[in-house]
């Protein structure tokens, strides 16, 4: 097998797989942990289908049987789990202070950003915003607050990027994107229709889409060419809001770390713009 990771392999096979298949993809990549030690059975009645469409789903993807593919799930969480050791913050069951639960069951979720996957998709990332030459970025409902702040944060540091509104003004904008034109996407369950559609459009056009998302296979997630996950909040069911931040914050590190003069020199332009129209209070 080569070095592609398991749930990329999955990725790019997602759009030829039969259906059942695709009940088994979402449960692996839902269920990856717990996948990793369940029989072919087993797995076959978590997902809804028969341990024949598990095996099938093994072979799709290119593996010699479905005991080869549960061998690479486990060596990469394997490799995952021992980066960790050390790291991880256990937090109490049952703990009486809410506040508490929240902060420490943020530090975990916060902590899983930084695995072997997510560093690699985030320096693809950095690399593909330093070399567009127009950056459109877009998230609606409430996926937009994630949105408006990196499109914020970006700005600052480099030209061309541009944000569209929860009103809908995607198209105008779309029309001026080139093939050398990077598109971010932000998307949380529940998914909006009109992100997908936007998506949807880039892909087909050739453009380049970034998307951080909750899960590799949500529908904006698998037909982008990098897929950035955050981790839902255990406790609530609910999308951290910090990860998604803290995952921006990466990828504007990443950028300050590989393209420095570009934006000192933007830098300096912004602060005398400021100083010009008084933007600030000093």
């Amino acid at each position: 097998m080569d070095s592609q990771s398991f749930q990329q392999r999955l990725k790019e096979k997602f759009p030829d797989l039969s259906t059942g298949q695709k009940k088994v993809a979402n449960y692996l990549i839902e269920h990856l942990n717990q996948a990793a030690f369940k029989t072919a059975f087993q797995i076959g009645r978590q997902a809804a289908v028969s341990e024949t469409t598990v095996i099938r789903l093994s072979y799709a993807l290119g593996f010699e049987s479905f005991s080869e593919m549960q061998a690479v799930i486990q060596e990469e969480l394997l490799r995952e789990n021992q980066a960790a050791i050390g790291e991880q913050t256990i937090m109490p069951i049952g703990s009486s202070d809410p506040f508490k639960r929240v902060i420490l069951n943020e530090i975990q979720i916060l902590k899983q950003l930084i695995n072997r996957r997510n560093v690699q998709e985030i320096w693809k990332a950095v690399d593909a915003l330093i070399k567009a030459d127009q950056v459109l970025i877009a998230g609606h409902m409430l996926s937009h607050a994630a949105a408006y702040w990196f499109s914020f944060m970006l700005g600052s540091i480099r030209d061309h990027v541009n944000l569209c509104s929860p009103t809908g003004d995607f198209i105008e904008k779309l029309s001026n994107l080139t093939k050398d034109s990077v598109v971010v996407v932000f998307s949380f369950s529940r998914y909006s229709t009109q992100t997908i559609k936007l998506a949807e459009y880039v892909a087909e056009n050739g453009i380049c889409l970034i998307t951080v998302t909750d899960r590799m296979l949500s529908p904006v997630g698998r037909i982008s060419d990098i897929v950035l996950t955050t981790e839902e909040n255990v406790q609530t069911g609910s999308n951290s809001i910090a990860s998604v931040i803290s995952l921006v914050d990466l990828i504007i590190e990443g950028i300050h770390e590989k393209d420095q003069e570009r934006i000192r020199a933007h830098q300096q332009k912004l602060e005398e713009m400021y100083s010009n129209f008084n933007v600030f209070s000093e």
